[in-house]
C-alpha cells in the first residue's frame, strides 16, 4: 500500500493540514494537485511543493469548481481540508448570516467538490474530507463548528454508499496548531494551547504534520469506507 506514482488533489493545500498532507504525499513518491482561493497563498506555498501543480479555485463557487476538475483531468484521491478561521460564539451573539456562510466553505464546499469531481478519479481511488472533535465533544460556544463536523461525517458516511467502490472517509482532529486559530489573539490562543497541552492525554497539542498521517493512511489503505478517524491526542476522552 504506497501513494508513490498516484495523483492526490487538495482542496485547501496552502495551508495547515492540507499543506502538510501535499508535502507527505510528495515525499512518498505521489504527484501533487493542490488548490486554495488565494493565488499568493497557492504560489507560496508550492515554494514548499517542488513539482506540484496549485491554482486558486473559489471552492464555494460550483462553475468554478466543475472547471477546475475539467482541467486537471484524472486523479486517484481527492482530499478536502479547505476551511475558513473558526468561529466560536453563542447561540445569541451569533450572526446567522456569517453562519450560513461559515457552512458555504466547509459543508457546502466538500459536498460540490465530490459532486464534481468524483468522475474524475481513477479505480482504486479516495476521497478524504475533514471534520473534528467539536462533534463529539462539543464545548460551549462551538455550537457552529460541532453542527458543520457533524454534518460532515454523515455525508462521509452517505457519501460511501453511494460512490462505491471510491472509498470516502473522514479525519476527525482535535486542536492543531494551524492558521484556523488566527482570528483568536495571539495570547488567548497561546493559552489555549497550553491550556490543552495540560489535559490532553499526550502532552501536546498537535501538529499539522502529525494529522497529514491520518489522510494518508485513509488514502493508502484500501478495505475501509464510511469511517471517521479521529486524531486528537485523547480530547473526547476529557
Amino acid at each position: 500500500m504506497t501513494l508513490s506514482g498516484e495523483r492526490i488533489v487538495v482542496l485547501g493545500g496552502s495551508s495547515g493540514i492540507g499543506l502538510a498532507t501535499a508535502q507527505a504525499g510528495l515525499r512518498e513518491g505521489a504527484s501533487v494537485v493542490i488548490a486554495s482561493s488565494q493565488q499568493a497563498r497557492v504560489e507560496r506555498a508550492l515554494n514548499t511543493l517542488p513539482g506540484a501543480e496549485g491554482y486558486a479555485v473559489d471552492l464555494t463557487d460550483a462553475a468554478a469548481v466543475q472547471a477546475f476538475f475539467a482541467r486537471i483531468g484524472a486523479f486517484d484521491h481527492l482530499v478536502f481540508t479547505a476551511g475558513e478561521t473558526l468561529q466560536l460564539g453563542s447561540l445569541a451573539s451569533t450572526d446567522l448570516e456569517n453562519a450560513r456562510q461559515f457552512f458555504n466553505l466547509r459543508y457546502w464546499g466538500a459536498y460540490i467538490a465530490a459532486k464534481y469531481g468524483n468522475g474524475s478519479i481513477r479505480a482504486g481511488g479516495s476521497i478524504v474530507f475533514t471534520s473534528g472533535i467539536a462533534g463529539q465533544r462539543p464545548r460551549p460556544r462551538w455550537a457552529l463548528g460541532a453542527s458543520i463536523t457533524s454534518a460532515m461525517e454523515g455525508l462521509t458516511r452517505a457519501l460511501a454508499v453511494e460512490l462505491a467502490p471510491i472509498r470516502v472517509n473522514i479525519v476527525s482532529p482535535g486542536v492543531v496548531k494551524t492558521p484556523l486559530w488566527s482570528a483568536m489573539p495571539e495570547a488567548d490562543r497561546e493559552a489555549l494551547y497550553r491550556q490543552m497541552e495540560q489535559k490532553l492525554l499526550v502532552g501536546h497539542v498537535g501538529e499539522p504534520e502529525e494529522i497529514a498521517e491520518a489522510y494518508l493512511y485513509l488514502m493508502r489503505q484500501t478495505y475501509g469506507t464510511g469511517q471517521v478517524i479521529v486524531v486528537d491526542g485523547g480530547g473526547v476522552l476529557l
